[in-house]
């Protein structure tokens, strides 16, 4: 995530600027002159947007005076492999559009090295989720290309194969594709190793974490009640600022939805005053940042299914929080989904920002109260400018399926039942 502030004189030509990135609204151009993030094959999502805060008077309902923040220009993107490797890419590539961009905002002259300036301006998430890591773009590609021919050849040949028994039916498929391999039209690219310097920094930061936990657990209990009465000190005290989506803010992010089956979101707000939520916050983000990366990293996170990829990002010294997510479905499916099956972890985490409704011991209520969550949602969502997507069309299911659809045509050896298992995937 680059982040960098919009020179106030500029933000109008900025904003021109990226909507000539669209086909129109919420339809980028991959290979726009700008920004061709078709040409970076290592990138699953990316988006460009500005964050303009709608909901900063809301601060004032604690007597606190309202804080003009700067507007910021972020360009965010999920990727395959380093993040240095991929922006120094972009800089060969796009270099001479994100020149123009970036000349309309603080602290970029033509004179800068573009490069070191992106990297000095990179921010890393509190939290960051990725559905199935070690997934790669490629492979994606390539095993929705495999699946498109498999079940072109079963319907151009379901006579033939309709009396096969299901073992049968597999190896036809497996001399197929070897055929199809060998000819090119079909390319099954062997996974590349994981660095081993990764693998050890995994390995650390998954048993170093409940080692330092279980270290200071004695701490931990005896600050537990404190912890317990400040929190319903607060969640009592703490005003709800819900009021309904204004019809316009709401059209505008309608415009930039549902153009597939996969959308984008982007929210952003302001951390409830005092060190104790400060605290909350950042505890919790650094629980979902080790679930997300040890335990939720195989197609969930928790109960749903539908993100794709998702981020925590602290600004303004941790008084503000953007979150990001690429999800599938529409927008009242996705917070459907997490009212009914995690409720609980909304709160969790959201409760902590301004305006949320209110909850009961961190876990209970809050986003329950259905209409209230979505509207106080809808409310810090912003409207992304730019976006793109790599694979449009397919779903985190879809691509689960595909890899499935593969391993079972490289598996050495499968019972009759998981053959015919693997079958209905088609």
């Amino acid at each position: 995530m680059i982040l960098a502030t919009i020179n106030p004189s500029g933000e109008a030509e900025l904003r021109r600027l990226l909507a000539s990135m669209n086909h129109e609204p919420g339809l980028l151009d991959p290979l726009n002159a700008l920004v061709p993030f078709g040409q970076f094959d290592r990138l699953h999502f990316a988006r460009i947007l500005i964050l303009d805060d709608q909901t900063l008077n809301d601060i004032t309902v604690y007597d606190l005076p309202r804080v003009d923040y700067p507007t910021y220009l972020a360009i965010l993107g999920d990727c395959d492999g380093p993040s240095d490797e991929l922006l120094a890419e972009m800089v060969e590539r796009a270099g001479d559009g994100l020149r123009r961009i970036f000349a309309l905002c603080d602290g970029y002259t033509p004179d800068i090295d573009l490069l070191t300036w992106i990297k000095a301006n990179n921010v890393s998430p509190a939290a960051n989720y990725v559905n199935w890591i070690g997934r790669t773009v490629r492979q994606v590609g390539e095993e929705e290309t495999l699946r498109q021919a498999l079940e072109k050849f079963l319907q151009e040949n379901s006579v033939s194969l309709r009396p096969m028994q299901p073992r049968q039916v597999r190896d036809v498929l497996k001399k197929f594709v070897a055929t199809e391999e060998q000819s090119g039209r079909i390319i099954l690219t062997p996974p590349e190793p994981t660095p081993l310097g990764w693998q050890l920094c995994n390995l650390l930061h998954l048993v170093g974490m409940p080692i330092l936990l279980l270290i200071v657990s004695p701490l931990l209990l005896l600050a537990l009640p404190f912890f317990l009465f400040q929190l319903r000190r607060c969640e009592r005290s703490d005003p709800e600022i819900a009021p309904r989506v204004d019809p316009a803010h709401a059209n505008l992010l309608s415009s930039l939805e549902d153009h597939g089956v996969t959308n984008q979101f982007s929210a952003m707000g302001s951390i409830k005053p005092g060190l104790f939520r400060r605290l909350t916050i950042i505890l919790v983000l650094e629980a979902i940042d080790y679930t997300a990366r040890h335990i939720f990293n195989r197609g969930r996170l928790a109960r749903v299914t539908t993100i794709q990829f998702a981020r925590w990002v602290f600004l303004d010294g941790k008084k503000r929080v953007i979150f990001a997510s690429n999800y599938d479905g529409s927008l009242e499916s996705y917070m459907d989904d997490f009212i009914n099956k995690v409720s609980f972890g909304l709160n969790i985490v959201f409760s902590n920002g301004i305006g949320y409704p209110r909850t009961r011991w961190l876990l209970l209520d809050g986003a329950k109260d259905e209409q209230t969550f979505k509207d106080y949602l809808r409310r810090h969502q912003m409207p992304t400018q730019a976006w793109y997507n790599a694979y449009p069309g397919l779903t985190a299911l879809d691509r689960r399926r595909n890899a499935l659809i593969r391993e079972g045509l490289e598996k050495s050896w499968m019972t009759d039942s998981e053959i015919q298992e693997w079958l209905r995937l088609f």
